[in-house]
């Protein structure tokens, strides 16, 4: 797959607004700073660059971060963006109060190590928030990748994000409106996960 080509198409693949399931959590999010994964286009972080929070959102393709600063410039708000591959990206330690990671699918091979550093990147009391496509989604055709490698499950997750207090962990089937990219019924799963004091 080819996210500039696909970033160069006309239009947001995935809307510009934000997804549905961090709308509906974001007030556990402590404000400061959140670093968004595999960010796209910039529509989560331009949405929460709008509640005042301090944003980096973090992608492979420069076209898409191109058309993520062009939404925040549009919207009034400022964001930073990063270029890098998420297989050699670092999250510092202990310097996030949010991190999201929406549809942020990647080899296990390269998403159970961020996701172990993503762990280690939480202060005290920051939020981990997650919404991808669980492995039952190859048998839907509503986007996500055709692998199940790519796809994740609650186990999986738990394993990976080990450390974290578990508050919502659940697969479900859900209507997903997220643009050209993302619209149907779709089986998710969704993780709010907190950094305990003590860890």
């Amino acid at each position: 797959m080819n996210w500039d080509e696909r970033y160069s198409e006309p239009g947001f693949a995935y809307g510009t607004t934000p997804n549905d399931f961090l709308a509906s959590v974001v007030g556990r999010i402590p404000q400061g700073k959140i670093l968004s994964l595999a960010e796209g286009e910039g529509r989560n972080a331009v949405y929460l660059a709008s509640l005042g929070y301090d944003v980096t959102g973090v992608d492979g393709s420069a076209v898409g971060l191109r058309k993520a600063q062009e939404l925040a410039a549009g919207r009034g708000v400022a964001i930073t963006t990063i270029r890098a591959d998420l297989s050699t990206f670092e999250i510092e330690e202990g310097d996030w109060d949010g991190i999201v990671a929406c549809y942020c699918h990647l080899p296990s091979a390269i998403r159970i190590p961020l996701h172990r550093a993503a762990v280690r990147g939480l202060r005290p009391d920051g939020v981990f928030v997650l919404e991808a496509f669980s492995k039952e989604q190859l048998a839907y055709d509503t986007g996500g990748p055709k692998s199940l490698d790519m796809l994740m499950s609650l186990s999986e997750l738990e394993r990976e994000l080990a450390g974290l207090k578990f508050v919502h962990a659940v697969q479900k089937e859900r209507e997903v409106r997220e643009g050209r990219g993302h619209t149907g019924p779709a089986s998710v799963v969704q993780i709010l996960a907190v950094k305990p004091r003590n860890a």
